[in-house]
């Protein structure tokens, strides 16, 4: 991954040849899953990490050329295949949300809640309604050492503020070890109310 971020600038053609040798193969693979999945799934989830707790991984240019073109054809296979398409990245990606929204993601997942403006009144200020939210309930802190309780007043909290397109789930990609299960059921428990 370094060296991919550093040869961004020292040699952007092997980035690209690289990143489209990859990208094709997974548009192919998708396309044949797709065809064998049918109407049996709703959602399309794709994506990888391009966030740090505080900013990108990358300069927004450098995502504009190599990480966009490539989520563009992403988004629009799924959108052909008639699915949702959920975008995936842990870390801070608020400088980037507009250009996903515009590019047609449905919804972003997870919400690292405590990365810099990941967390929800600042994503509603700038994104309400235009884009579907899955995630935001804190696993580094919230989940991990806090009362089943706290834990429910969160995710109320969450949900009063995000609004109708609020998908409650982990603030990170799955539910880690260190999570004690009561904690897990407190969240789903807070959702059914």
């Amino acid at each position: 991954m370094e060296n991919y971020l550093i040869k961004m600038f020292t040699n952007p053609d092997v980035v690209h040849a690289v990143t489209d040798r990859v990208c094709q193969f997974y548009l192919q693979a998708n396309e044949k899953f797709f065809d064998l999945a049918g109407d049996q799934m709703d959602g399309f989830f794709f994506g990888n990490d391009f966030g740090t707790q505080l900013d990108l991984l990358m300069g927004p240019d450098q995502f504009d050329q190599f990480i966009l073109p490539w989520f563009k054809k992403f988004i629009e296979q799924g959108h052909r295949h008639h699915y949702h398409v959920i975008l995936h990245s842990c870390g801070s990606i608020y400088k980037v949300i507009d250009k996903l929204i515009a590019a047609g993601v449905d919804c972003i997942h997870p919400l690292q809640a405590k990365a810099a403006n990941m967390d929800a009144k600042t994503l509603v200020q700038h994104f309400k309604g235009s884009v579907v939210f899955m995630g935001a309930v804190d696993t580094q802190d919230l989940l991990v050492h806090s009362s089943p309780e706290q834990i429910k007043a969160e995710v109320k909290r969450l949900m009063e503020i995000l609004g109708p397109q609020f998908i409650v789930s982990p603030s990170h990609e799955k539910i880690l070890p260190n999570i004690p299960p009561e904690n897990i059921k407190a969240m789903a428990d807070a959702v059914k109310r």
